[in-house]
């Protein structure tokens, strides 16, 4: 959810507008943003929204707040290419004001004026902020590593951050991620060697899973499958977006005759064949964990094939990407993930702490206010800043809401914090959701609850008894028990059509009978109820 805003006087700049994805107990909740009521309470001051690059925490509540903010957006080529997606999909496109800019060049809003500096990072088209303001200069790092040898050919802009640096900066705003990192993060060109060696030793098809907004790892995927001899192919929805719009705007390189089309993917030759699939983090109905249980419409794995999971386990995934791999394994598959291999098949796209050293180095800011982090992370870069030689009274560590102010006479203050914190969106009607409405779920959504209970045996994968559903404040039990019943079937037929692997695997089967079972009442009845399955293993 990263967000800043910058005040001068009568005039707001923001930067970022990114989204999270919610933790289980937000029942109902498809996504999380930022609480905009300071932004709300002083729209009238609001002049733009400033884009650093096209992830998803950066981005991703872009939609939701031009609502209440409809403000121009900058943003890089390729970051604006996504979020104009998204704008289509909420049919704001049409009243949204949005510019394209590009590094090295500047814009001038109100009192501000902001160049933007290259930055490398594990997307295309990152930049840095540096902000001029009457107060002095502030630079917003977004997210960022300094890698020396980029994809693209476009390294760091090191030179733009010295020259910065000599003129004198007010505050730094800097990337925390990765500052429990010792030494420098590889360069994106370290997986080449690994990836080009797995490449060269796979018998059958490749498959390799990947964030789809990784457009240089996509790249280099596409390269070293031309490099020997194979074509490429694409599935999940994200991947085939993301690669059509970066391949649309110049910024992906695909050869001519090289790509698959996704219907003859099960018919092309396997040796000649590398996939790139979304869902490394094993999302229940992602593509690579439909073709991990064998249920994927477009593909499928089989003995000596090579399934490579090139991206970082995100915290509390751990589970569902070892059940994933435990299920490749079951096919025979030559899985290969991160850890424990000589030469990465992934690399992180934030600085270490050796990197972060040297940007402190070249800016020099007279206050540090390390962002983009847990708190723990803020506060070992804060650590580390001192290192640098920047007093403690000069470093802020602050929390959501916190603001602090640049005097006239150079000093910085903390000031009252304002409101700040987290928005609940069910992202189908771009509605908040409040607190009180998330603990009423566990027991009613907006439109009841439905819970079918599903009794398996373990051991034969059958169903026992016929399902039981249970609802409450979805429908009377009188005019409902036809439905009900008729939802039983649904039920069965959806567990009955599973594979005893999917049946197995609790996350699959629950989102299979929930995605079931929610187009069926609400094609019978219009209502959206919440589903909540539970199997029961006898």
């Amino acid at each position: 959810m990263n967000m800043l805003a910058l005040r001068y006087g009568d005039d707001m700049i923001v930067i970022d507008a990114g989204l999270m994805f919610p933790e289980q107990e937000l029942l109902g909740v498809d996504i999380v943003i930022p609480d905009i009521t300071y932004l709300k309470q002083n729209k009238q001051m609001v002049r733009a929204i400033i884009l650093t690059h096209a992830h998803e925490d950066h981005i991703g509540a872009i939609p939701y707040i031009l609502g209440d903010l409809n403000v121009p957006v900058y943003g890089t080529e390729f970051t604006l290419a996504l979020v104009r997606k998204k704008l289509e999909e909420h049919a704001l496109l049409d009243s949204a004001k949005l510019h394209k800019v590009a590094p090295g060049e500047t814009t001038s809003i109100g009192p501000f004026t902001i160049e933007y500096l290259h930055v490398t990072h594990s997307t295309i088209d990152c930049v840095a902020l540096a902000v001029r303001t009457p107060a002095g200069i502030i630079i917003h790092t977004g997210d960022y590593k300094i890698d020396p040898t980029p994809v693209d050919g476009r390294p760091f802009d090191l030179h733009a951050f010295a020259r910065y640096g000599q003129q004198g900066v007010l505050a730094l705003f800097s990337d925390s991620t990765n500052v429990e990192r010792p030494g420098f993060t590889p360069s994106e060109r370290a997986v080449v060697v690994r990836l080009e060696e797995l490449f060269r030793a796979a018998r059958e098809k490749i498959v390799v899973s990947c964030f789809s907004s990784s457009i240089h790892r996509i790249q280099q995927v596409i390269d070293i499958a031309q490099s020997v001899g194979r074509k490429v192919g694409f599935v999940g929805r994200s991947m085939g977006d993301n690669v059509e719009i970066a391949h649309g705007i110049g910024k992906l390189r695909i050869p001519d005759g090289s790509v698959v089309r996704p219907q003859d993917l099960r018919t092309f030759d396997p040796k000649r064949l590398v996939v790139l699939a979304s869902g490394t983090q094993a999302e229940p109905m992602s593509a690579l964990s439909r073709i991990a249980v064998d249920n994927h419409r477009l593909l499928s794995i089989t003995e000596n094939d090579t399934v490579i999971l090139s991206a970082r386990i995100i915290p509390g995934n751990e589970k569902a990407i070892s059940r994933m791999i435990d299920h490749l394994f079951r096919r025979r598959v030559l899985v290969y993930y991160e850890g424990g291999q000589s030469a990465p098949i992934h690399v992180s796209g934030h600085a270490s702490q050796e990197e972060m050293k040297l940007l402190l180095q070249l800016v020099r800011p007279k206050y540090f206010i390390p962002v983009h982090g847990e708190y723990r992370q803020l506060f070992r870069h804060a650590a580390l800043a001192q290192q640098m030689g920047v007093v403690s009274g000069d470093i802020f560590l602050l929390e959501s809401g916190q603001p602090i102010e640049f005097t006239a006479d150079g000093r910085a203050v903390r000031r009252d914090a304002v409101p700040a914190g987290r928005v609940m969106v069910d992202s189908g009607s771009l509605e908040e959701v409040e607190e009180v409405i998330i603990r009423d779920r566990k027991h009613l959504s907006e439109d009841g609850v439905v819970v079918p209970i599903v009794a398996i045996d373990k051991h034969t994968g059958r169903v026992e008894v016929s399902p039981e559903i249970v609802t409450r404040g979805f429908l009377p039990s009188d005019d409902g028990q036809e439905i009900l019943n008729k939802a039983r079937e649904v039920v069965l037929k959806t567990v009955e059509q599973s594979s005893n692997e999917e049946k197995m695997d609790w996350s699959v089967i629950k989102e299979k009978i929930r995605v079931d079972l929610k187009r069926f009442l609400n094609k019978q009845t219009s209502k959206r109820p919440l589903i909540l399955p539970v199997i029961l293993e006898v």
